[in-house]
C-alpha cells in the first residue's frame, strides 16, 4: 500500500491490522514532513475501512522513533523558510491519534524521543520493550516538551511528567509503565507474536495479556519520592531553590540541579508554564497551546543555537539567552503563549 512518505515508511494490510512501520533507521526513523503526511493519509483511510480493526505501528531498527528530523528545521531557517507546516501537520496527527476510534497499538523497541512521544504515547496502547529509551530533551536543544507533552505530562504522578520536561531524563520501560507513559511491557521477542495475533482477530487486548511483563520501576522509591518533594513547587524558581537547598547534602539534587542549570533558561520556563496549563486542556486546546509556542521558538534564538550545538558542528557548547533563569522575563514568556489570531492551528 502506498500512502506516500518516500521510501521511509511502509504501510501493509495484514488480516485485520493496518500496519504502519518507519523506515529510516539510519536516521533513528526521525520524522520527516512527507512521512507525517503519509501517516495521517494512512489513518484517515482506514478508520473508515471496516476491514481494518486495528493499527499497528512500529520502527525499524534501533528506534521507535528518536523525534522530528530536526537538522531539517534548522536548514530551513537558514534558507529564509520557518518550518511552520512541518509542525502544523504533526501536530494535527498527534491529534489524530489521540482520539482514534479504533486500537492504536505503538510497539516501542529502542529510543522514542519527541516526535516520537507523539506517534505513540498518545494512543490507546504503548508497548514498551527492555529495548526502549523514553525521553522529552527538548529543553536541551533550546525547544520545548512539544508533540501533546502538554496533554501527557502533568497527569503524570508525583510530578514526574515536570521532572522529565524540565530535565530531559531518559527512563527505561519500567518507569515508563510505573508512570503510566507505557500501557503495557514485554519482551522484544514477543512483538512479532503480537503483531501476528492482532492481524489475525483484530483484537490487541488479549494478545497484550498474553505476553506483558511486570518489570519492576529502575527508579527507586526514594528517589521519586525526592523527585515529588523537589518538583512539587508552584513556580520554576522555587523548583531550583529547592534543589539548591539540597544540593550540599544529596547527591540527586545536586546533579538535577546542575543538568538544569544545562538546559535553555527560557526553555526551562517556557515548559514549565506550558506543562501547568496543559493540566486544565483538552488534546485540542493543548496543541493550540504548542502551536503558538513553536511559533515563537521559531522566531528565537535558542532553538537554532540548540541545534547547531548538539547536532550542527556538535560541540554541545549553546550559548543561550538569557544565559540564566534568573535573567529571564516573565513578559517574554508569556509572549510565547498568545494567540496567533489567523494563524491559529486549526484542525
Amino acid at each position: 500500500m502506498d500512502f506516500g512518505g518516500g521510501g521511509d515508511i511502509r504501510f501493509e494490510r495484514r488480516g485485520a491490522a493496518g500496519i504502519i512501520t518507519l523506515t529510516r533507521p539510519k536516521a533513528l526513523n526521525a520524522l520527516s514532513l512527507p512521512m507525517v503526511q503519509a501517516m495521517a493519509r494512512a489513518l484517515e483511510a482506514w478508520k473508515a475501512d471496516s476491514g481494518v480493526a486495528a493499527i499497528v505501528v512500529r520502527g525499524e531498527g534501533r528506534a521507535f522513533c528518536a523525534g522530528g528530523d530536526i537538522a531539517r528545521v534548522y536548514e530551513a531557517r537558514q534558507k529564509g523558510e520557518p518550518a511552520v507546516q512541518f509542525f502544523a501537520e504533526e501536530y494535527r496527527l498527534n491529534t489524530m491519534i489521540e482520539s482514534y476510534p479504533k486500537p492504536y497499538v505503538a510497539l516501542i523497541d529502542g529510543i522514542v524521543m519527541g516526535g516520537g512521544v507523539g506517534i505513540s504515547c498518545h494512543g490507546s496502547h504503548r508497548v514498551m520493550t527492555e529495548k526502549a529509551l523514553f525521553a522529552m530533551p527538548e529543553v536541551g536543544i533550546g525547544f520545548f516538551p512539544d508533540v501533546g507533552g502538554s496533554h501527557v505530562l502533568p497527569g503524570l504522578p508525583g510530578r514526574y511528567g515536570y521532572y522529565l520536561a524540565l530535565t530531559g531524563a531518559r527512563i527505561k520501560y519500567g518507569d515508563a509503565l510505573g508512570a503510566g507513559l507505557a500501557t503495557h511491557a514485554m519482551p522484544a521477542d514477543a512483538l512479532e507474536g503480537i503483531v501476528a495475533e492482532v492481524a489475525a482477530n483484530g483484537y490487541p487486548d488479549a494478545a497484550l495479556k498474553a505476553f506483558t511483563a511486570a518489570p519492576p520501576r529502575e527508579t527507586g522509591e526514594a528517589t521519586l519520592a525526592k523527585i515529588a518533594a523537589h518538583f512539587s513547587g508552584p513556580t520554576l524558581s522555587s523548583i531550583l531553590a529547592s534543589l539548591e537547598a539540597s544540593a550540599g547534602a544529596d547527591e540527586f539534587a545536586a546533579s538535577t540541579l546542575a543538568t538544569m542549570r544545562q538546559r535553555s533558561p527560557t526553555s526551562l520556563a517556557v515548559a514549565f508554564r506550558q506543562i501547568s496549563f496543559g493540566a486544565g486542556l483538552s488534546m485540542r486546546d493543548c496543541m493550540r497551546m504548542e502551536f503558538r509556542i513553536l511559533n515563537r521558538m521559531l522566531e528565537g534564538h535558542d532553538f537554532y543555537e540548540g541545534i547547531r550545538a548538539v547536532l550542527i558542528e556538535k560541540d554541545n557548547k549553546p550559548v543561550w539567552r538569557p544565559k540564566t533563569v534568573e535573567e529571564v522575563r516573565s513578559e517574554d514568556i508569556a509572549h510565547y503563549f498568545e494567540t496567533l489570531g489567523e494563524a491559529e492551528l486549526t484542525f
